[in-house]
């Protein structure tokens, strides 16, 4: 039975990620001079799949690490449900100044059931990754596209394995470093009775070998 493979990919550094901001999808901050350096020298030290499709974000730091690490790529898709979630009233503050806000923990707990001001609820957030992913398989399978790379944000990446990806893990077991990701496959028979992809190799190839 046919395979089909997807290369998740997390996007490189933005000059938020580095001044330690809580960034989601109410923030559209390009890639910094740091980030796409970091992001040449992975491509540079290590192999990344070169399919011809790629899925991307709609938000600029995925569309533009998309362009550096996958330049031949002849289908770049936009698709708006691999946008980051959204962090409502805690967009773009201080990860250290939220790690004391009463809410915030109230919203990082799962059995809270806290939804701040303007936040994408987390449930449909987890929703929203779990179904995408079977609907990018399910794109491939119809198109004949046998290989793609999508490039997405780490809270997704870890949405999206966490429920659908074996081994099973727990969320911040499929976390990423900016770059990296992981190559999932499945068959048809996988994801129709299961609605499940298998976990195949960590991305850059050679990335988990460096000392």
């Amino acid at each position: 039975m046919k395979t089909f493979k997807l290369h998740l990919v997390r996007h490189g550094l933005t000059q938020g990620n580095l001044d330690g901001l809580y960034l989601g999808s109410g923030t559209d901050l390009p890639l910094c001079p740091q980030g796409r350096e970091q992001l040449e020298q992975l491509a540079a030290r290590f192999a990344y799949p070169q399919p011809g499709t790629v899925f991307t974000s709609p938000l600029a730091r995925a569309a533009q690490t998309a362009e550096l690490l996958f330049p031949a790529a002849q289908h770049r898709l936009e698709i708006q449900q691999l946008r980051e979630a959204g962090f409502g009233v805690f967009e773009g503050r201080r990860v250290e100044d939220l790690v004391k806000d009463a809410d915030f923990a109230r919203w990082m707990d799962p059995a809270a059931g806290f939804t701040p001001q303007g936040a994408e609820p987390t449930p449909q957030f987890h929703s929203r990754c779990a179904e995408t992913l079977m609907k990018l398989f399910e794109y491939m399978m119809k198109a004949g596209v046998p290989e793609a790379a999508c490039v997405t944000h780490g809270g997704v990446i870890m949405s999206m394995l966490a429920q659908k990806a074996l081994p099973l893990r727990r969320p911040e077991d499929w976390m990423a470093d900016p770059g990296c990701g992981y190559t999932v496959q499945t068959d048809p028979a996988l994801w129709m009775r299961d609605g499940l992809v298998e976990a195949v190799q960590v991305l850059p190839l050679g990335y988990l070998d460096e000392p």
